[in-house]
């Protein structure tokens, strides 16, 4: 007899309670062996002056069952406090964010009846880090971080997850067109891992005319993977497509512990009223008993819930001219109870029997042949100052930045938002009070010491630095981009 196994679960805030104590009265009506530690997070921890919006007893519970169901919690506006769904994702090392939406034709109203897509979505780097800074007083400025490693697990987790769902195709969306070097690497890992699994077929799309075709096609994919913030973006567009964000569960996997949740928000303004949808959490309820190995729980309860669609039971948001009754909450999960045994008859029922959850794969390349090593010849020729400056003529600039180089470094070009202005800019090119200023040493090489001394000079100058940016070369290739125009 299988032991219970303890998952930590978190009602959340707004409609949270509602669908989360849904969700548990299918979980514990379907024979699934479970038991729970239920902690506190979300708007009522922030209100108490825990920024993080978790308190270290809620944290000691969570890494300690290794497992967290988590209803929609509400994030407070401003006052510096960082979202808990992030902190969660980064701090727990839940590197896979995997969404399937997949259509429900005809019981749920959708444009696309035969979509059926997973996109799983790195979670943990990119603009997420929230590594942000006010520079100037007219630009700000996020830090894109894209790494070798995390690339990597992505990416196999993308083919694993495709290998182990019998899925026959993974699509990779990027902008490598725009920024080379981070999704660049992107683009790159996934050419060459897609070589490891011939029997699935490996495409990579630029990201905005992948979203337009998935938007409008979107049975010509099967599984699709990218970065953190297009994730998030394409994740909620094939939600929303599919049928509803209201029914489309998430689960966030990392090699020890794992996070199950819905992926709408918590709905304040229909809390308390028993009428949300609970279906996005049930959906997440059943990811977590596949990944727990409860196999045969979670094809109890998906059967159950696509019979209760068939049938025409449907929460408000669902309800239309071929519903046959409206339910609120709580009788949704009720009528789902009633059904557990049944399978449907029209929409395709499921068998999870002897299915294994994906497998997180091993790094083989970030930790080989990809890593930038020693064997790597890594050099400095030169360094991107960032400076503020009003937005008068570049060549005033110019002229003091040449006179504070000195003899060892040569000004190479000035760029505003990107766009090169110096030498040979032009006088329509709109400007800010943001300037990079690229400097190169004059006999080909440099060092800290020497960039040390010019900065030096730039103060002397008053030439006003905001950060600085080296420029190397790995095995003679220049590991920085250039300015348009340049």
């Amino acid at each position: 007899m299988q032991k219970l196994q303890t998952i930590t679960v978190a009602h959340g805030d707004g409609i949270g309670p509602e669908i989360m104590d849904a969700a548990l009265k299918i979980l514990d009506a379907s024979g699934a062996k479970l038991r729970y530690d239920t902690i506190e997070v979300g708007k009522k921890v922030y209100e108490r002056g825990v920024k993080s919006g978790i308190e270290d007893d809620a944290w000691n519970t969570v890494l300690k069952n290794k497992i967290l169901l988590k209803a929609p919690i509400t994030t407070p506006q401003g006052g510096g406090v960082k979202s808990l769904n992030v902190t969660l994702r980064k701090t727990l090392g839940l590197f896979a964010n995997v969404r399937p939406c997949r259509a429900y034709h005809p019981f749920v109203n959708t444009k696309h009846p035969e979509m059926d897509v997973t996109i799983i979505r790195e979670n943990e780097e990119d603009t997420y880090g929230g590594i942000e800074h006010r520079q100037t007083f007219e630009v700000y400025q996020c830090l894109k971080l894209i790494t070798l490693p995390g690339t990597e697990r992505i990416i196999r987790y993308a083919f694993e997850y495709a290998k182990s769902h019998s899925r026959n195709k993974v699509t990779c969306f990027t902008k490598d067109n725009i920024m080379k070097l981070t999704d660049g690497l992107f683009h790159e890992i996934f050419k060459t891992i897609a070589s490891e699994y011939p029997e699935i077929e490996a495409e990579n799309l630029i990201v905005d005319i992948g979203t337009a075709r998935l938007a409008d096609t979107p049975e010509k994919f099967d599984v699709v993977v990218m970065p953190n913030l297009y994730g998030d973006i394409v994740s909620d567009v094939a939600a929303q497509i599919s049928g509803s964000v209201g029914m489309v569960g998430s689960a966030n996997i990392g090699t020890d512990c794992a996070m199950f949740e819905a992926i709408h928000g918590s709905a304040p303004d229909i809390s308390g009223q028993n009428i949300a949808n609970p279906s996005a959490l049930i959906q997440a309820s059943i990811m977590m008993l596949r990944h727990i190995g409860q196999n045969q729980p979670a094809e109890r309860i998906q059967n159950a819930w696509l019979k209760t669609l068939e049938d025409g039971v449907h929460t408000i948001d669902m309800f239309g001219s071929d519903s046959k009754k409206k339910v609120t909450t709580d009788e949704f999960a009720d009528e789902l109870i009633q059904r557990l045994g049944e399978i449907p008859s029209i929409l395709e029922p499921v068998s999870y029997a002897g299915q294994q959850k994906v497998q997180i794969p091993e790094l083989k390349l970030s930790r080989t042949e990809l890593r930038p090593s020693l064997k790597q010849k890594r050099e400095l020729l030169g360094v991107d100052v960032f400076v503020y400056w009003e937005p008068e003529n570049p060549n005033l600039l110019a002229e003091r930045l040449q006179e504070a180089a000195g003899q060892k470094f040569e000004l190479s070009m000035i760029t505003n938002r990107g766009t090169k202005v110096w030498p040979n800019g032009l006088p329509e090119t709109f400007c800010t009070d943001h300037w990079r200023c690229r400097f190169k040493a004059t006999n080909g090489r440099t060092n800290q010491m020497e960039i040390l001394e010019l900065l030096q000079n730039l103060t002397r100058y008053t030439i006003d630095t905001i950060k600085t940016e080296n420029l190397y070369t790995f095995d003679m290739e220049p590991a920085f981009s250039l300015g348009q125009g340049e």
